[in-house]
């Protein structure tokens, strides 16, 4: 038996976390050396007590880990073990890293850290817009958006994130055999087509309930640089996430609300507490500048195909934000007229879209 193979063994043993498999590995030197052992000698581990004694011990019999490992071939999965070296170096760093991550998709060749967008399940058309913008430039700045495929502020993410053509990760608190919520199948099927993927460290047949959802909460703040909470109340349980990216030693950014909007109470709770305050994807960028390399982080976008010089010189005018049309014609050079004339071509090509106030914003 490989440690590989006993780490995906011993993640099928309800009762053992993370915290219990580090004992038992301390203990015994390995997981695969553990599940050697007998009943007595497993009693010994703190934690472990005679039930979990007697699973661990009789595990051939009381876990079904061929119906497990049929069951991942059959969905198409994908299974990395905290001792595998494709497991993302970021999780390793946590507290309570998962033993074992089941994956939908594509996985990454280096895992590079993106940005975690949470918040309310019930939300604001204001909290909706501002996720899928902020995500919409994360995304187009070639950080990966990372969130939980809930309802709400996480859908707006994953959406606004796949607008851009740009990386999105769904960590699920349930096993990946289950969707929920069930109305965001189709948006799990765009995140693994666009080349992405879910994730989720929960054997299959695993249901959602109250206690997976904290658990999926540190994955999502152990993957990224940082975490942006965009409308939550007090309760929200984007708070956690907040106070577990903290724990990890991650960034907290924060969008603040109207102070009459009890969703927006905690995000000014947790700028009263010192997170970053963001009016706008630059307050973000400028904070990953200090931690990572900005080449690293920054994957331009190349330019669409097709396009003549003038096209290109004005699309490449067009920011990450709302652009106004005389800043265009000033980076240009161009004529006022040829700018006009140029951006309807851009739109009729579904390239960019005008904005209120002659601004103008890319579309892909």
């Amino acid at each position: 038996m490989t440690e590989s193979e006993a780490y995906f063994i011993v993640n099928l043993v309800s009762g053992i976390g993370p915290v219990k498999a580090k004992r038992l590995r301390e203990r015994f030197g390995s997981l695969d050396m553990a599940l050697l052992k007998r009943e007595s000698d497993l009693r010994s581990v703190e934690g472990i007590g005679p039930e979990l004694a007697s699973t661990l011990a009789s595990w051939e019999t009381s876990v079904e880990v061929e119906k497990e490992r049929q069951w991942v071939q059959e969905l198409g999965l994908t299974v990395l073990t905290f001792a595998d070296e494709a497991y993302p170096a970021s999780l390793r760093e946590i507290y309570d890293p998962p033993l074992v991550l089941y994956i939908k998709g594509k996985i990454p060749e280096t895992w590079p850290r993106g940005v975690a967008v949470v918040g309310s399940r019930e939300t604001s058309h204001y909290g909706l817009e501002t996720a899928k913008k902020l995500s919409y430039q994360l995304g187009y700045a070639g950080v990966s958006v990372i969130s939980g495929l809930a309802r709400g502020i996480d859908t707006a993410a994953h959406l606004g994130a796949l607008a851009a053509k740009g990386t999105t990760w769904a960590v699920l608190g349930c096993g990946l055999d289950k969707m929920y919520p069930p109305e965001n199948d189709a948006l799990a099927a765009k995140i693994v087509e666009s080349g992405g993927c879910l994730i989720s460290e929960l054997p299959l047949g695993t249901s959602p309930d109250k206690r997976t959802f904290p658990m999926r909460n540190r994955l999502v703040s152990g993957l990224s640089f940082g975490v942006l909470v965009i409308e939550a109340g007090r309760q929200s349980g984007a708070l956690i996430t907040a106070r577990q990216a903290l724990e990890q030693g991650r960034q907290v950014f924060a969008v603040p609300g109207r102070i009459d909007n009890p969703q927006a109470q905690g995000c000014h709770q947790l700028i009263k507490d010192g997170a970053k305050l963001v009016e706008g994807v630059e307050d973000i960028l400028t904070e990953l500048e200090f931690l990572i390399p900005k080449e690293s982080m920054m994957t331009p976008r190349p330019l669409p195909t097709n396009l003549n010089d003038e096209e290109e010189k004005i699309y490449a005018a067009i920011e990450l934000d709302e652009t106004p049309i005389d800043s265009i014609t000033q980076k240009t050079g161009l004529p006022s007229g040829t700018v006009s004339s140029t951006l309807l071509r851009l739109e009729m090509k579904k390239l960019v879209r005008q904005l209120p106030g002659k601004m103008f914003v890319r579309t892909s």
